[in-house]
């Protein structure tokens, strides 16, 4: 800090770079905590909040949204933390408090629309302090170390809320689309959740680590690449109760039917990404006479996160990262936008 600003790397225009910047944080409220950032897990979503792929950019820009810390300070009512806890920081900073919803703990669901930790102005984890209200801060397990934590704050809770919601009973078939950053922890996931796990991947060459996951079966699946643009042609053996989509793409011509087709009778595919041109199709005689469903998915409320963190911990289910200093965040984004990443990246402050 200086002269009671406080630094942080920031983007100042759509597609620009980060840079160090200055600025005036708005004083530890009464309900606030004080971070110390040690940890920024890095997501694509902070790649598209850059670019304003989603016409809501406001600059400048500080990202982050995978925060791990520690407590450095608390405001005069916070009686849940106290100075030196480990926490974590994700996608949503404050809700309501009052709807349905926020009683339930699915404050991602709030009728008045959750407040986004890097949304708006507010300003994220790419900093060496973040100030913050103290519910929203999740206190985290002892057995999960800072660097697997920090990526579960959004890849983890992206995929664990509906494999949660979706996984109904031992035994049911999930198949996950795409082997990323998200579909590498959906495999974990789901099969610590009982369930029979496939994998459908572009890359031959991901078979032995989704396996090592979890994955029971592997299909190489790539619509793009099908004769003529059709379906992919798929063993019946390979068809799911629920299917996971993690790929950050569209399918081709925004064309979900082909993913539908993979759903059992009663079956749901479940969406977690939102790619730049979101619009899609379905085909309709198949989602009415196979009783399918199509649901979306987004992050999960403070009651999911405390319960996935316990559930990660509980299972030994870890993303597979490399590391990084914050001071070099340029060149990893560069590194994810590549798609080089196996298979999430983990900023560590160095400022």
């Amino acid at each position: 800090m200086a002269d009671g600003k406080f630094f942080a790397y920031a983007c100042m225009g759509p597609k620009q770079k980060f840079e160090p910047f200055h600025y005036e944080p708005d004083p530890l409220g009464p309900n606030d905590v004080q971070i110390k950032v040690t940890h920024n897990g890095l997501c694509h979503t902070d790649l598209h909040l850059r670019d304003n792929d989603w016409n809501n950019g406001t600059y400048p820009f500080v990202a982050g949204h995978e925060v791990v810390g520690i407590v450095e300070q608390v405001g005069a009512n916070v009686t849940t933390h106290k100075v030196g806890d480990r926490v974590a920081y994700g996608w949503m900073r404050d809700s309501c408090r009052s709807c349905l919803s926020c009683i339930r703990g699915e404050e991602n669901l709030c009728a008045e629309g959750y407040t986004g930790l890097i949304l708006n102005g507010n300003k994220g984890g790419f900093q060496p302090r973040l100030r913050a209200p103290a519910d929203f801060a999740i206190k985290l397990p002892e057995g999960l170390d800072s660097v697997a934590a920090a990526p579960l704050m959004c890849a983890g809770i992206t995929v664990y809320s509906p494999l949660r919601t979706h996984i109904t009973r031992p035994g049911m078939k999930v198949g996950v689309v795409g082997i990323g950053g998200l579909g590498h922890l959906a495999l974990q996931i789901a099969r610590a959740m009982g369930a029979h796990v496939t994998a459908f991947s572009t890359s031959p060459t991901k078979e032995e680590e989704a396996r090592s996951m979890g994955a029971q079966q592997f299909v190489v699946y790539d619509a793009q690449a099908a004769p003529g643009g059709g379906h992919p042609e798929v063993p019946k053996s390979a068809h799911v109760d629920v299917l996971v989509n993690c790929a950050p793409v569209l399918p081709p011509n925004g064309d979900y039917r082909n993913f539908m087709s993979l759903l059992n009778p009663d079956g749901t595919l479940v969406l977690t990404g939102i790619p730049p041109d979101a619009v899609g199709q379905v085909g309709l005689l198949d989602l009415i006479f196979g009783q399918k469903k199509l649901a979306g998915s987004v992050v999960g409320g403070r009651m999911m996160l405390k319960e996935m963190f316990d559930f990660c911990a509980a299972n030994n289910i870890k993303p597979v990262t490399v590391t990084r200093p914050l001071s070099q965040l340029n060149e990893a984004m560069d590194e994810v936008e590549a798609n080089k990443v196996r298979y999430r990246i983990v900023l560590l402050t160095d400022v």
